[in-house]
């Protein structure tokens, strides 16, 4: 048997979520509902007009890879993650908020000097999330991080789209990729986000490689991958890169490919205040399904049902009793 059900790896950053009007993104220049690379100074200045808003914001562990790999874990996974943070205080919270919700990592290794990544999520009335990232140290993950033991001793391997971005995260993506694949570990990709379908194309091909067993993908980042409206058309362009996939479509639920068949992923209804951490649910509950040895239309519907719970509620993680709750409404254990 195998040590861990998932080997996540990607970005270690500490989010800060605060609340705000469509009128001050504008304001401030913000895109709405990308996510968008900035520099400390940037982030500094967006924090600075957001004063007002601060003592209502929320801090927590993120990065996309680290929120589905923290919610496999929560409901029931043996979990790692590979990242890189600094010997700051934000890293110490980050690498003690993984231990406390049992994900496994590099713990006791010395940390670089330097600053740990952070992401401002900046959440509008309408529930979209626009992301402004310092990847900071994170931008340097490297291969040096790549536990390929633990790796090897996994039945499935995570990578984390945004990883395109790092030329040093991709290297360590795609050697995880080759050594997924050269001890019988199963491959999945997330594509995380528009954009890096859009600007980082070649980057995600130099991912997948020859294809992966599974990509994760939302409706509009499985259009861009096609080059398409159609979602027919992006159906059949996802399965010329990965054997299986799970396309999700917000308020209309899921389509789930087993490699043979299409099901149709009901929604599950709630009313919608945050979508920050839908896509990184839906991953991490989808492949604690497979891992715990549940077919892909069961494994939908639990992704559905736990990422509906993630966006009727701000912030991008669920309490980890709500888990269990879920898993037994969905799984019926």
């Amino acid at each position: 048997m195998k040590k861990y059900h998932v080997y996540g790896i990607g970005a270690a950053l500490v989010d800060t979520e605060i609340q705000v009007q469509d009128a001050e993104l504008e304001a401030m220049g913000v895109e709405k509902g990308l996510m968008t690379l900035v520099d400390e100074d940037r982030q500094q200045q967006l924090l600075d007009q957001l004063k007002g808003h601060l003592v209502h914001s929320k801090q927590a562990s993120g990065g996309s890879g680290c929120n589905s790999v923290v919610a496999a874990a929560y409901f029931g996974a043996r979990s790692y993650y590979s990242c890189k943070v600094a010997n700051d205080e934000h890293g110490r919270f980050f690498l003690n908020d993984i231990r406390a919700a049992g994900v496994d990592s590099d713990f006791d290794s010395p940390k670089a000097a330097g600053v740990t990544g952070k992401c401002l999520v900046l959440v509008s009335p309408d529930a979209e999330r626009s992301m402004n990232t310092n990847l900071a140290i994170s931008a340097e993950l490297s291969m040096v991080e790549l536990n390929e033991a633990a790796l090897a001793d996994s039945m499935y391997y995570y990578m984390e789209g945004y990883l395109v971005t790092s030329p040093t995260g991709r290297e360590a993506a795609i050697r995880g990729r080759q050594v997924a694949e050269a001890n019988g570990v199963k491959t999945a990709l997330s594509f995380a986000d528009p954009g890096m379908v859009e600007f980082f194309r070649d980057g995600l091909q130099e991912m997948l490689g020859g294809g992966v067993d599974l990509v994760f993908c939302n409706e509009a980042e499985a259009k861009g991958w096609a080059q398409s409206d159609s979602l027919d058309d992006a159906v059949t362009a996802i399965k010329t890169v990965a054997k299986t996939f799970a396309i999700t479509l917000g308020a209309m639920g899921a389509l789930v490919y087993d490699g043979e068949q299409l099901h149709e992923i009901a929604p599950h209804k709630v009313t919608a205040v945050d979508t920050n951490g839908a896509g990184d649910m839906f991953a991490g509950a989808f492949l604690y399904a497979l891992s715990a040895g549940y077919g892909y239309a069961e494994a939908g519907k639990l992704a559905s049902r736990a990422s509906a719970e993630v966006v009727s509620q701000y912030g991008p993680r669920l309490a980890g009793p709500a888990h269990s709750a879920i898993r037994q409404a969905v799984l019926g254990k």
